[in-house]
């Protein structure tokens, strides 16, 4: 029984469906380990940048309006291209001070709707004199 031409092809071709199916994969966790270092890269400046804050607002005669205008500060200096849309709220009572910087990181992943939050808190006490007493 003489075989067909087609059937001794055998695998011929195999390879070129596998990497249709193989680069798209792989592209897509290439994007996804990107989009997760960006993400840490924004939680980091976010980080910094309560901390920074939070430092120009507890200090002995600081305010909550001197943390706010650090925390614009290191945002124009290194976080406006990662984070997305901050928004930073400082706190300061007599004896706290409180920064939140709630932000979303930037998106290198395409997908419509699909959002990367990154929240920041942080809390010290604030600084005050306090006079010796003559007892100690």
């Amino acid at each position: 029984m003489p075989r067909l031409p087609f059937l001794r092809r055998g695998d011929q071709g195999a390879g070129a469906a596998e990497i249709v199916i193989a680069v798209p994969l792989l592209m897509v966790i290439i994007l996804v380990i990107v989009q997760f270092a960006v993400w840490y890269h924004a939680v980091s400046v976010a980080q910094a940048t309560a901390e920074e804050a939070l430092a120009a607002a507890r200090v002995q005669g600081g305010s909550a309006a001197a943390g706010q205008q650090r925390a614009g500060q290191v945002l124009g200096q290194i976080g406006s291209a990662v984070l997305v849309s901050p928004q930073i709220a400082v706190t300061r009572t007599a004896a706290t001070a409180t920064v939140q910087v709630h932000a979303s990181a930037e998106r290198v992943v395409p997908l419509p709707g699909l959002s990367f939050p990154v929240t920041v808190t942080v809390t010290g006490p604030v600084e005050r004199f306090v006079p010796q007493t003559a007892g100690s």
